[in-house]
């Protein structure tokens, strides 16, 4: 009995704790609860994640797919795509490099697969063994335009409620193969590192698509389709 009280005594200081208005996300910045305070409760809807990552861990689109969403995960890091097939079994699952061109790079992987990158320079600034971060291998790998995984995998004109790109240094690319007559995202998330977004040319390119910025968390900025 004394076990019983004492269990009690422990679930009940536990419960003071808890926060039932507290709000949980897996998102590195909080972008899963902007999207959500968007999109509201919705129980359907469709993404694409392009540097995908994880299938939980700093994911933009994992909160979503709890909650009955679907959409298309995309990675270039070889066999990323092996966990994604487990846990994310609604979701398209392909690994691949996104670029505006087909070409052959260079993919510079790390100990903390975050860190991935095409870019050299990136690479070389990221290598830290005092944070542990480690170079551990490059891979030459043939990139693809968007467009056309995107047409391989899903029907034209399929309703993208939101598309998230984090591929470091390679974002503007992966934008500038899409076609957008074809897709049109309602919202776009990907990452700015420059402070004035008037020169930036993400911000530049997706406005000259007829998108503006609707919010930012941290370094992602989230665009908007302006409704004509």
């Amino acid at each position: 009995m004394n076990l019983l009280k004492k269990i009690h005594k422990h679930l009940n200081r536990f419960k003071m704790f808890l926060d039932q208005s507290s709000n949980y996300s897996y998102a590195q910045e909080g972008e899963d609860r902007i999207l959500t305070r968007y999109f509201g409760d919705r129980k359907e809807g469709f993404y694409i994640d392009i540097g995908a990552h994880h299938p939980k861990l700093y994911s933009n689109t994992f909160l979503f797919y709890t909650r009955g969403w679907h959409g298309v995960n995309i990675d270039a890091m070889p066999g990323s795509m092996n966990i994604f097939k487990q846990l994310r079994k609604r979701d398209i699952n392909i690994e691949a490099a996104i670029s505006n061109t087909k070409e052959e790079l260079t993919f510079y992987t790390f100990s903390d697969p975050a860190l991935n990158t095409f870019s050299k320079e990136l690479a070389e600034k990221r290598e830290n063994p005092s944070k542990q971060h480690y170079l551990i291998g490059t891979k030459k790998i043939i990139t693809q335009p968007l467009s056309e995984i995107l047409d391989k995998v899903i029907p034209a004109h399929q309703k993208i409620d939101f598309l998230t790109i984090d591929i470091e240094g390679y974002d503007l690319n992966a934008l500038q193969s899409l076609d957008f007559s074809k897709y049109s995202p309602e919202l776009i998330l990907v990452e700015v590192y420059s402070e004035n977004l008037v020169e930036e040319p993400i911000d530049q390119f997706l406005q000259s698509k007829g998108y503006y910025l609707y919010s930012k968390a941290v370094l992602t900025c989230i665009y908007k389709l302006k409704i004509s």
